[in-house]
């Protein structure tokens, strides 16, 4: 299955961090980083996500790089794109950002 990114509108959304970034693993036992097609390593950061109406999921956005935000820090995650994945039967969406800035830093730029 051929994966399409989907831009996720950020604009209406209340996104927290609430785990610190941390570099991406892939495999555990050998305790191998992802990295990025030019060798820069991946890391996973989770949130949690608040939609205008009051619900809250908690995701998990890939970035390249350690991305400058802490736990309790309100996120803007630039280019915000998810994608729908199938493995075995089971399906979900991987989420992915060009930046995830503390929205303070965000305002100023």
């Amino acid at each position: 299955m051929r994966s399409v990114p989907i831009p996720v509108d950020v604009s209406k959304l209340a996104i927290t961090c609430v785990k610190a970034p941390r570099p991406r693993v892939l495999n555990r036992d050998t305790g191998e980083i992802k990295t990025d097609k030019n060798g820069n390593t991946v890391y996973e950061v989770t949130v949690s996500v608040e939609d205008e109406f009051g619900r809250i999921e908690l995701v998990k956005i890939g970035i390249t790089g350690e991305p400058p935000i802490g736990v309790g820090d309100q996120v803007n995650a630039v280019g915000l794109l998810g994608y729908v994945w199938e493995i075995a039967g089971r399906w979900g969406i991987a989420y992915r950002a060009n930046a995830l800035l503390p929205v303070r830093e965000a305002a100023d730029a």
